[in-house]
């Protein structure tokens, strides 16, 4: 596949669109694995989380239409009882590319600790200063998350604000008794996420998101070139976190998003040196090495 044919892939969305002030919602909720003769509960939920994303504002910012960020949410329920829905929950986003209508992918993240009760015909509501709902938290979590890799794709570390955001959603929900906000529920969950955006250690995270985006995806249609040497670039930055955390999480978190990409990417168009870039992806992201392979 060319960088021209890349750019003309565009996503899709098969179910409705809910918009709210920042963010354009694609949600899906699939309760298929639970033996439930009355399926109205899940109906009526969806309804009610469909109602909640397209008031919610989670800024005072005021976007255009197009300017909004297209993300998805779906949540797979595996196990109901009596109010409480336990299952996953899977979140993608995604930037335009600009001057084209092609969309980057940005976060991609399975939520496995997913629990939450809820009551039929309950309003869900949003309280930053509170812990309400489990489920409503797990939104603004993950709203915060997702503007401030947004952000952080378009202006050096521009996702601090969110961050500390979510991060407050964190503090509120630790004691809340639900999985997936504490140190020692796991190292793949919401605290530790959270924990290494923040974090002095992984700062070159949010750089490499800048480098990649701006100066590698905005400029892919109109110097494919260089946009390659600055993706290439923004490797090497994550290639600094692996050298003092080899396992940490936010580099998992990255190619979750961006492998397919990076490989379509170098598959075709311009050439450039891209030995170094292979070594790097093999030795930082070993598990997609059978992508890896496909660079040239």
């Amino acid at each position: 596949m060319s960088i021209k044919q890349l750019y003309s892939i565009f996503l899709l969305c098969t179910t409705q669109l809910l918009s709210s002030q920042e963010l354009q919602v694609e949600l899906v909720l699939n309760a298929e694995l639970v033996n439930q003769t009355n399926q109205q509960i899940f109906t009526t939920l969806e309804r009610s989380i469909k109602d909640f994303f397209s008031t919610q504002v989670w800024t005072s910012q005021s976007l255009k239409n197009e300017e909004r960020i297209q993300c998805s949410f779906v949540i797979n329920i595996k196990n109901y009882s009596a109010d409480r829905f336990e299952g996953t929950l899977q979140i993608q986003s995604q930037r335009p590319a600009y001057g084209t209508n092609y969309s980057s992918p940005v976060f991609n993240f399975l939520d496995k600790d997913v629990q939450f009760i809820y009551q039929e015909f309950q309003p869900l509501f949003f309280n930053a200063a509170t812990f309400d709902s489990n489920l409503v938290s797990l939104f603004g979590f993950y709203a915060y998350i997702t503007l401030g890799l947004d952000a952080a794709s378009f202006s050096p570390q521009g996702g601090d604000a969110y961050f500390e955001q979510a991060q407050r959603i964190l503090n509120l929900a630790q004691n809340s008794g639900f999985r997936g906000w504490r140190q020692n529920e796991g190292n793949r969950n919401r605290f530790w996420l959270i924990d290494e955006l923040q974090s002095n250690t992984f700062r070159p995270f949010q750089q490499a998101l800048y480098i990649y985006h701006r100066k590698g995806i905005d400029q892919l249609s109109s110097d494919p070139l260089e946009a390659k040497k600055a993706i290439i670039e923004a490797i090497q930055e994550l290639k600094q976190i692996y050298d003092r955390r080899p396992n940490a999480f936010l580099l998992q978190v990255f190619f979750d998003a961006k492998a397919d990409e990076i490989v379509e990417i170098f598959r075709d168009g311009p050439e450039v040196d891209s030995q170094g870039l292979k070594s790097d992806l093999q030795q930082i992201a070993p598990f997609f090495n059978p992508k890896w392979r496909k660079i040239r």
